[in-house]
């Protein structure tokens, strides 16, 4: 069986993705039909490499790493006989069904087909194909090789040794599975960044406070401690008496604050105890003091590193690093250093194209 991973589509994800794999030694066949942007593929790879290597974020060369990478016109080359294929083509779901359609015939008979896909329900795509038990959703962040969580996402018709398979080959190249029940619309990451978009929005139409100020409550408030604690572990941190005591003191006022916005969500006792009972398995609640000292001890290593790192203040602070600036696709590169501090906000909007043309992603990361 071919070892090497087909990634299918040359943009900004196609090319995140290539680096995944290729900095964890696997050889990567990358798809691309537009020439133009084919014959720039390894420029663009060899740039964000650069990038990493400034901050010390790989183990070898850049050369060694791009030297994994082949950007191909021809997508029976690309995924002839391979075992995993990621999709990154844009938001499209008639071209997403179309190279599911081929791909099925080309890669091997038990090959897991796993889409890019920010919005595109898995049930959609697996309807295109024969055999729908190996089609999946593997929802990266923007970019994937700075951002390691990944969403696996199942159709109705997904079987577990496909999400066991992505599962542990994506684990192994360094990302961070987070396996979905079930399909739903925006799957998790875009339903948390949904939430909080949706409630920023409206906190500025209703004349409470400015954008600017929005994003600096986000920025120096909630993302730092956001940046190494889940929401879950943030309250049981915050509150003696962990998510319990936090939901019987809090849980009253965060209703009358949905109910302001038309919801009706309560935080059911039984579900509390749900939550309670998984953050504890990280955070026994018996060393709380001691792990509030911890959460405070690394809030005080970023405050430190924020002091001590210009390029934090804004891309206004520091030169870009060797090979830096604007990506061949027209959207922000997220390999160049200078988005680094920022990479937790950047996000795909090219436009959709036919087949024929640019297979670039779109989506919202």
């Amino acid at each position: 069986m071919n070892q090497s991973i087909a990634v299918v589509g040359g943009g900004s994800i196609g090319i995140a993705w290539s680096i995944v794999f290729a900095r964890a030694k696997r050889p990567v066949m990358l798809y691309e039909p537009d020439d133009a942007r084919r014959e720039l593929a390894q420029d663009d790879v060899m740039r964000r490499l650069r990038a990493l290597a400034a901050h010390d974020l790989l183990d070898e060369s850049p050369g060694d790493v791009v030297a994994r990478i082949e950007p191909v016109g021809n997508l029976s080359a690309a995924a002839r006989g391979v075992s995993y294929v990621q999709e990154c083509a844009p938001e499209n779901l008639d071209l997403k069904r179309s190279l599911f359609q081929e791909l099925e015939e080309i890669a091997a008979p038990d090959a897991v087909l796993a889409s890019s896909s920010s919005a595109i329900p898995p049930s959609l795509l697996a309807t295109a194909v024969r055999d729908p038990s190996r089609v999946l959703v593997a929802h990266p962040g923007n970019p994937p090789y700075l951002l390691p969580v990944v969403e696996l996402v199942p159709s109705p018709e997904t079987v577990a040794t496909t999400l066991d398979r992505a599962h542990a080959l994506l684990e192994s190249v360094g990302m961070s599975p987070v396996r979905l029940h079930k399909e739903v619309e925006g799957f998790v990451f875009n339903r948390l960044q949904g939430a909080v978009l949706r409630e920023a929005y409206c906190l500025v139409r209703d004349g409470v406070v400015d954008p600017r100020d929005v994003d600096k409550v986000m920025r120096d408030g909630l993302g730092r401690r956001w940046a190494f604690l889940g929401p879950f572990e943030t309250v049981e941190l915050n509150t003696e008496g962990g998510v319990d005591a936090h939901a019987t003191r809090m849980g009253p006022a965060y209703a009358r604050m949905g109910a302001e916005r038309g919801q009706h969500d309560p935080w059911t006792e039984a579900m509390v105890a749900q939550v309670s009972e998984a953050v504890q398995s990280r955070f026994p609640r018996d060393r709380w003091r001691d792990h509030v000292l911890w959460r405070d001890s690394v809030l005080m290593a970023l405050e430190a590193f924020y002091r001590r790192t210009p390029l934090l203040s804004g891309p206004a602070a520091a030169e870009p690093a060797d090979g830096g600036g604007a990506s061949t696709s027209g959207e922000n590169d997220p390999g160049a250093a200078r988005d680094v501090g920022a990479a937790r906000t950047a996000g795909a909007a090219n436009a959709t194209k036919k087949r024929a043309g640019n297979v670039a992603e779109t989506g919202d990361r």
